[in-house]
């Protein structure tokens, strides 16, 4: 297996790069832990300025980094440069809120299960200690947004970071290795590993290594999830998602429209949180529908470097093929497409922003993740019709609702199944937020506080 850097616009490839043997396992896993015993001494006060000089760095090279991710995965220029910001500003919300989130807090309580006329408790703590060296499993298509997000608390707590990226992105992961070395941190606090699968499985079960997370498919999320139970390792997934994008008749068309397409073609519509299924109130079906195909159409397709490109090409090849057939075999089996639908002609993995209707329950477009600028429109009748379709899927990691009527949009926001559900607005991740799903995408959370703890060790510490 090698790690390959592939123009998915060109199908030229790049550069290559061999695995890690096992020596240079050993030496990664034997830095992260030398430079995590060093890192435990100190309270993450000390490695906040390292966090705002790394956001600095994000903002010095942003276009250089974009020029990456568009060359090995096809990202347009301005959404890859949009994606570099984006990470200086979780480096620096971490970096100023952090050390509070972290800091040790007091608490009440004597230990005891009856009154004692003892010496009385004189301190009752709770710590935020950190774990450990920890493995992070990640996907190509933010190559920096999702790294950063999981290592930016990580680092800032006291651990410290073995990244396997995907084998399509490695210079992605060589830049922000090389970005995290500039910034300060401790050698071996940041290493990017180019590993196989069966690879990573001995550094996940490594006693050194004392935490895994991972973004990427439910498949892979359940097997990580066992090789992490196996070693009684804390494990946090984010993985697939089916999101649906819930428009009620008194939501205001025009605005409403342009959201759903920016939600499904952004990135090339390769994202776990993109709007996958498009449900609209049967009384404005007709008039949603001819607007979000014109839409969807005028979305403008081309290289990633042309500054006037949308949606760019898919990420691999055979990702597009994937997408491919799962088109196909939907209008096999009813579906029509109002747009797209098929691959065009041409080098490259493009292809084009696509809107299905009449989806059969079994076919593909309603079964599986469609990962690529193709939505499914479909219609309900009234709020219980919307939850239930809204929720009929084994995923749930966002919602998005639209609707002028807040205490509606109240009542669905508790019945949808979702880590997130986001009113009159599209989903994202954020900072501050905490971001996770449940059911087949997955458990624990990333960012905000509670993303901030996610790899500590809660501590109890009682003082007499």
């Amino acid at each position: 297996m090698r790690y390959e850097s592939i123009d998915p616009a060109t199908g030229i490839t790049l550069a290559s790069y061999p695995t890690a043997t096992a020596a240079e396992i050993e030496a990664a896993i034997a830095d992260a832990w030398r430079a995590f015993e060093t890192a435990r001494l100190h309270g993450p006060e000390t490695r906040a300025p390292l966090l705002r000089r790394l956001a600095e760095l994000f903002e010095r090279d942003a276009e250089r980094l974009a020029r990456t991710a568009a060359e090995e995965m096809g990202k347009p220029h301005a959404q890859g440069e949009t994606e570099a910001l984006k990470c200086a500003l979780g480096c620096r919300w971490m970096a100023e809120n952090g050390p509070a989130l972290l800091a040790p807090q007091r608490r009440e309580g004597d230990g005891r299960e009856a009154p004692v006329r003892e010496i009385p408790v004189r301190e009752i703590s709770v710590r935020f200690d950190p774990l450990g060296p920890l493995l992070a499993l990640m996907p190509w298509n933010f190559p920096f947004w999702q790294v950063l997000r999981f290592a930016a608390p990580a680092l800032l707590a006291g651990n410290t970071v073995l990244l396997k990226h995907a084998p399509s992105t490695p210079a992605c992961a060589l830049a922000l290795e090389r970005l995290v070395r500039e910034a300060g941190f401790e050698p071996g606090a940041f290493t990017s590993l180019f590993l196989s699968n069966a690879q990573a499985a001995e550094v996940l079960a490594d006693p050194r290594v004392r935490g895994v997370t991972l973004t990427g498919s439910t498949r892979a999320g359940r097997e990580v999830a066992a090789a992490a139970g196996r070693a009684l390792k804390p494990v946090v997934l984010e993985l697939g998602g089916s999101d649906p994008f819930v428009v009620f008749a008194d939501a205001p068309l025009e605005a409403t429209v342009s959201a759903a397409v920016e939600a499904r073609c952004q990135n090339a519509g390769q994202s776990c949180i993109a709007a996958k299924r498009i449900l609209v109130e049967r009384s404005i079906v007709a008039p949603f529908t001819r607007a979000f195909v014109a839409a969807m159409q005028a979305r403008r397709v081309g290289p990633p470097g042309d500054p006037a490109t949308q949606v760019g090409p898919l990420a691999r090849l055979d990702l597009r093929d994937t997408l491919a057939r799962q088109v196909a075999a939907s209008l096999a089996l009813g579906a029509r497409a109002l747009t797209g639908g098929s691959v065009p002609p041409g080098p490259g993995a493009y292809y084009p922003p696509t809107v299905l209707v009449d989806v059969p329950p079994g076919a593909p477009a309603a079964t599986e993740e469609l990962f690529g600028p193709v939505a499914v429109l479909s219609s309900f009748e009234g709020e219980e019709q919307a939850v239930a379709l809204a929720n009929a899927t084994p995923y749930g990691l966002g919602a998005s609702v639209w609707t002028a009527d807040l205490d509606r949009a109240r009542r669905l926001a508790v019945r949808i199944e979702a880590g997130s559900v986001f009113v009159n607005g599209v989903v994202k991740s954020d900072p501050r937020l905490p971001f996770g799903g449940v059911k087949d995408s997955g458990f624990g959370r990333e960012l905000g506080p509670e993303g901030l703890r996610a790899f500590t060790n809660v501590k109890t510490v009682w003082m007499q």
